[in-house]
């Protein structure tokens, strides 16, 4: 097991901003706070989700198609994994366990399907049960359509609230004109389901003929981070942008989020895509990185291993390589922290049941935080 030890200078980074004003300093922080990282698991190219079973074990997603069970050491492949369409951002995805996994054995896994009559793929999300190291009583829960061979924006990410239903993501897909402002296509929304896939007589659109009934808010671009807030119980998402405009929002019943009709973001060309940032109708982010980070796994810190980060959020930053600390008051972001510096591209961000905290980098695996002090 590689231990490196890990000094943290605080600081704040002038380039961001946040809902157009720079966050003021006001989070209580420590100094020099040290910690270890541990690499936990090894050889994992894009550990895109992981949980902890109630042993203790890892099951972690590799976008490549394996499911991987961890425990002592030893990696094993699960079987029975389903057929999963690899390609650009699309493949394995997220996992997570049912609220009552102890009971039901349940686990839900989003990924990439060529399920359909079309060429190319489409995010779907499935459950399954595991028994000697293979999936059993496998459910197809949902599958957007129409598949496409584009390569971008598959979403996803899998969360349950507090009344146990199942939350997920499913970016736009790159066809930005067409699906996320159109709530009978899939694509650019953030769903609710119940755990067996069946649709909640309240979602906000089973009266709309012709809806995905399923759609919960609407106007997303690829969301790549999804929580339930430890206190209020409210998803929370970040996606994202295009060149800047990656956000967090906090996701309300039948909101439009504008996508492309608003954004603080432009073309990778550099060209705008819209000179607006904010129109009557749509929800504005409480959160936006300019330039973008690339964000990637969400948590909000409840562990008291992490006393000075309880409350905070944790992202994982894709292009720039490092896990960023957020500091909140409230809805507000009002300081930022680089941490773990050209760690590598962090992909996941986990707050097991242990209490510690695990981050999946690409190339190199899982990762532990082990506070020092």
């Amino acid at each position: 097991m590689k231990i490196s030890i890990v000094f943290l200078y605080l600081f704040v980074v002038m380039t961001t901003v946040s809902c157009g004003q720079e966050p003021e300093n006001k989070a209580k922080t420590a100094e020099n706070i040290a910690f270890t990282t541990e690499t936990v698991v090894e050889g994992i190219s894009i550990p895109w989700g992981m949980v902890m079973l109630p042993d203790g074990a890892f099951l972690i997603t590799d976008k490549s198609g394996e499911l991987i069970h961890f425990k002592d050491g030893k990696k094993t492949n699960i079987e029975n994994v389903p057929e999963v369409y690899v390609r650009g951002q699309g493949g394995l995805l997220d996992i997570e366990l049912h609220p009552k996994y102890a009971e039901n054995g349940w686990i839900y896994i989003s990924y990439a399907s060529s399920e359909g009559d079309e060429k190319g793929g489409n995010t779907a999300v499935m459950r399954a049960r595991l028994k000697d190291f293979q999936l059993v009583d496998n459910e197809l829960l949902y599958k957007a359509t129409p598949n496409t061979t584009a390569g971008q924006h598959f979403g996803s990410r899998l969360e349950f609230d507090n009344n146990g239903y199942l939350f997920f993501s499913i970016g736009e897909r790159g066809d930005r004109d067409v699906n996320p402002q159109d709530i009978k296509r899939d694509g650019g929304k953030i769903y609710r389901i119940n755990d067996d896939g069946s649709i909640p007589s309240d979602n906000p659109f089973v009266n709309v003929a012709g809806a995905k009934t399923a759609i919960y808010s609407y106007g997303h671009r690829n969301p790549q981070g999804l929580i339930k807030h430890p206190e209020t119980g409210v998803m929370w998402d970040h996606e994202h942008g295009p060149r800047g405009g990656d956000e967090i929002n906090i996701i309300q019943k039948g909101k439009n989020y504008g996508w492309p009709v608003i954004t603080y973001g432009i073309n990778y060309s550099g060209t705008p895509i819209t000179d607006k940032t904010e129109m009557e109708g749509m929800e504005q982010p409480i959160h936006y990185w300019v330039p973008s980070i690339a964000p990637s796994g969400m948590i909000m810190v409840t562990s008291d291993k992490y006393p000075n980060w309880q409350g905070n959020l944790l992202v994982g930053s894709l292009v720039f390589q490092y896990l960023e600390r957020l500091a909140m008051e409230g809805e507000k972001v009002v300081y930022r922290e680089k941490l773990l510096e050209d760690i590598g591209r962090v992909r996941s961000v986990y707050q097991a049941p242990d209490g510690f905290i695990y981050i999946g980098v690409e190339g190199k695996g899982i990762l532990k935080l082990v506070p020092t002090e």
